[in-house]
């Protein structure tokens, strides 16, 4: 039964399961944290380690994207909110870098488990670089896993930010390698008449019924 609870893993199109945490930045309710805001939450191994160091600098310094587009970040470790704050003050004092977010102090592990951040074959005792994008609604709606000794990409943590909002605003799809300002997919027929549409319409780019693609 521990196996099982250790190893859940939230789904893409899941609720996101609800806890209560001590951070960096106080005590938190997660389904009442950053109401009509998306949420990025993302693990590391642990405080006080080189790669780690390097991603939630990445993350720090370029926090005013996110803010940007709506989006609170919050980082977990299996660490003492003690720890914690000793690791984030001696990296501001190192680096001129501020972890201007709230950091989870989960030592007990609970929040690593409930969202299956642990993964035994890889550590039993430190959460592996797992991204959640969450939407205001509290919905996962992309998930990320990385494993301990290869640092995430922020460059494709804010891509996919950007991809999962446009696609909600304008009802599209993103081809492979979508940048915002590219050509968007027109989602695909699901009719004759749809199909037919397609066919006789007037798009920036059409490759067939089903390949068809349009500016915003």
């Amino acid at each position: 039964m521990e196996n099982e609870v250790m190893n859940t893993m939230p789904r893409i199109g899941d609720m996101a399961p609800d806890f209560e945490a001590v951070t960096t930045k106080g005590k938190i309710k997660f389904s009442d944290f950053a109401k009509d805001k998306w949420i990025v939450m993302f693990s590391h191994p642990a405080d006080f380690t080189p790669v780690c160091t390097t991603e939630m600098s990445g993350f720090a310094t370029r926090k005013n994207e996110f803010d940007e587009l709506n989006a609170e970040l919050i980082g977990l470790s299996i660490d003492s909110i003690h720890s914690h704050l000793a690791w984030v003050n001696n990296v501001k004092e190192k680096t001129g870098v501020y972890f201007n977010f709230p950091i989870i102090a989960d030592i007990d592990m609970k929040v690593s488990k409930l969202y299956g951040m642990l993964q035994p074959n890889e550590s039993e005792t430190a959460a592996v670089r797992a991204v959640f994008f969450i939407d205001p609604s509290k919905k996962i709606r992309l998930i990320m896993y990385y494993p301990l000794n290869v640092g995430r990409n922020m460059d494709e943590i804010i891509r996919v930010l950007q991809a999962l909002q446009t696609s909600d605003k304008y009802k599209v799809a993103m081809p492979l390698n979508w940048k915002p300002g590219e050509k968007v997919i027109v989602p695909p027929p699901k009719n004759l008449d749809e199909m037919q549409e397609r066919i006789d319409g007037n798009y920036d780019e059409k490759i067939d019924f089903y390949l068809v693609k349009k500016n915003l």
